[in-house]
């Protein structure tokens, strides 16, 4: 039985019970939530050697870090330094979107060094092997396809994003003359692209109860991919990214029906105003399944800032009830990160999912702020440290001063109002 089942049966697992200590609610919570579709439980049964992670209704939102290689930089030992590095400052889970070298040995890499769950994307492996093979993509078969998923799932990926979404009729409502853009989803375009180039519907979609089984078997989750997320302002919220949510909602449901949890993803670009219209409505039409949001990114013009631009529009979207967050980086539309990109990534999605759960009141959410405020009051400068996001950099920007006796910093020095109010 999947773990979807075993909660529909009314059976607490060990897993159930480990996520309920993690998250600090009841393990009935968790059971409840899963058989509902509003909590997935991300861990692939041949994945034992992580811990499971709960994502959605009532829980703490999650952060998750990208890596990988591309075909311009194809070194995936410095990938999985990237990984320690996000996973060190608090990344929740890590996708592998690898697209250059060998990239089943660079996920079994990752997956057997990585504490925390991973995700992947299948049909970049597809293309990637079509492309070294100096072929077209256009070439991919949908027996290709599932074979990669099907590898995904061997290896023990814990959730994979399928663009299941991307139809003829939703494609056509997202071409360039529709929008400024049109599809900025890599799988999202290789799929219409693949479509019209044969005149054939989405093997995905087509045949979505192929993938359930293959996801059924290896009790993988299911990421319901934003293939026509908009990627830019002038772009959002149209009826192409509309269209394609209300049939993710669809196919979610379908999914839970065959035994598989599945969350969905989001935007992309959104303008500040619309970030919350966008959660509800993700949330009616799909019954309350976990959202996971790029972002939401509410100005197109910061590039080199974008990992702030993203942590503004991610603590908008967590506090409407978005329950997982892809970090953005300072690289993000202008290279594959550095190691710094994703340390300052990780830790602008971990600000802005904490400010989140403080709003959303998130069992314990304000516990460590609590704290700070106490350190601060007694000048305790480790135990500001030992609270704060990011120790590291709280340390090494640290200093104290000598005019107030080590009893504030060279802000104010003896002028400090908390020394004066002593």
């Amino acid at each position: 039985m999947t773990t979807l089942q075993q909660a529909l049966a009314g059976r607490i697992t060990a897993d159930m019970e480990l996520c309920a200590k993690a998250e600090g609610v009841s393990a009935e919570y968790i059971r409840e939530g899963i058989a509902k579709g509003t909590i997935v439980l991300t861990k692939n049964n041949r994945h034992q050697a992580i811990a499971p992670l709960a994502i959605g209704k009532g829980l703490r939102t999650k952060v998750n870090a990208n890596i990988g290689t591309s075909r311009d930089r194809l070194d995936w030992e410095k990938e999985l330094e990237k990984m320690r590095v996000a996973i060190e400052v608090g990344a929740d889970a890590i996708m592998d979107l690898s697209t250059g070298g060998d990239l089943r040995q660079i996920r079994q890499n990752i997956i057997a060094a990585s504490s925390v769950a991973i995700g992947t994307v299948p049909i970049y492996q597809v293309v990637s092997l079509l492309l070294g093979a100096g072929k077209s993509l256009l070439e991919m078969t949908a027996d290709d396809l599932f074979q990669a998923i099907a590898d995904h799932g061997e290896d023990g990926v814990d959730f994979i994003t399928v663009h299941c979404g991307v139809t003829q009729h939703t494609a056509s409502l997202a071409t360039t003359d529709n929008r400024k853009l049109g599809i900025v989803s890599r799988g999202g375009s290789i799929t219409a692209n693949w479509m019209r180039h044969h005149q054939r519907e989405n093997p995905l979609y087509e045949q979505f109860d192929r993938l359930l089984d293959i996801a059924y078997h290896f009790d993988m989750t299911l990421s319901l991919g934003d293939g026509l997320r908009p990627g830019c302002l002038a772009d959002a919220t149209d009826r192409g990214q509309i269209e394609e949510l209300a049939l993710l909602g669809e196919l979610a449901r379908r999914a839970r029906a065959r035994g598989v949890m599945a969350m969905i993803e989001g935007p992309g670009h959104v303008p500040l105003r619309d970030i919350e219209a966008n959660i509800i409505l993700q949330k009616q039409l799909c019954d309350g399944a976990p959202f996971y949001v790029l972002g939401p990114l509410p100005t197109d013009i910061a590039p080199g800032y974008d990992h702030i631009t993203s942590a503004i529009g991610g603590a908008i979207a967590a506090s409407a009830g978005a329950d997982f967050l892809c970090y953005v980086t300072p690289a993000e539309h202008l290279r594959l990160p550095l190691l710094q990109d994703v340390r300052d990534g990780v830790v602008a999605a971990k600000i802005a999912a904490h400010i989140a759960d403080i709003a959303k009141g998130v069992p314990n959410a304000r516990e460590r702020d609590d704290k700070m405020a106490h350190f601060r009051k007694v000048f305790d400068w480790e135990g500001q440290i030992s609270v704060s996001l990011d120790p590291a950099k709280a340390r090494e920007l640290l200093e104290t001063s000598d005019s107030a006796q080590k009893e504030g910093c060279t802000m104010c020095g003896d002028l400090c109002a908390i020394k004066m109010g002593k």
